[in-house]
């Protein structure tokens, strides 16, 4: 029998394992409200994925102490409701299920706040299935997906040859090169072909199926 390529699975959340449009836009809005500002939700779509902050600033021209309270807005509106308007993708638990049946380790690595992306995971019924997850802390302000993937690695003593990291945008491709590890980048969340395929992932991918079978044949 040969030995798969891969032992350790990384997923990024928004985009990916989940669909989290809907309570991003709406805690979006609501902060822009809050400085006289009126959006349309489908412009507000490259929000999910990036830094939080850098969209604020990068997007609205935000100064830091407006970037700040604009993060401070968005969370009040998504503790309260936003993260749990959200959906898991279609096939996402079957997926999840079989790798661990397969014997995988199976993470989570998000920018997402760490006690946010908890909470999602507990919210639908699949936080079984992963072993770490690994989320942005909320006093840091800096941190960068490779950032986040390392410390996945860390926590879970895993060699990069073994790992994968599944995402649908750029920074999640960028962040696993940055550790060593090859990429399955999706093509069904809120990265487009363009822009995914300029980062040279390992492996594309267009749906949930997609994934299981590169593993399974990796």
């Amino acid at each position: 029998m040969t030995e798969r390529k891969y032992k350790h699975v990384l997923f990024d959340l928004d985009g990916t394992v989940t669909d989290p449009a809907e309570g991003i836009t709406n805690s979006i809005m609501y902060a822009l409200e809050k400085f006289g500002i009126q959006a349309k939700r489908e412009n507000l779509l490259k929000f999910i994925g990036p830094p939080l902050r850098d969209s604020f600033r990068d997007h609205f021209c935000f100064s830091p102490d407006d970037v700040e309270k604009a993060v401070k807005l968005y969370r009040e509106y998504f503790v309260e409701k936003g993260m749990f308007e959200n959906e898991v993708y279609g096939g996402i638990p079957e997926l999840l299920g079989g790798l661990k049946n397969q014997g995988f380790t199976v993470s989570l690595a998000t920018l997402k706040p760490e006690p946010f992306a908890v909470k999602i995971l507990e919210h639908f019924g699949i936080i079984q299935y992963f072993d770490h997850i690994s989320g942005n802390i909320l006093e840091v302000a800096n941190l960068e997906k490779r950032d986040i993937i390392a410390r996945v690695m860390e926590d879970s003593g895993a060699s990069p040859v073994q790992a994968v990291m599944i995402g649908d945008r750029k920074y999640d491709i960028i962040g696993a090169r940055e550790n060593s590890m090859d990429s399955i980048a999706v093509t069904y969340g809120y990265g487009d072909s363009y822009e995914l395929s300029g980062e040279n992932p390992t492996y594309m991918a267009n749906s949930v199926d997609e994934i299981g079978h590169i593993l399974s044949h990796a």
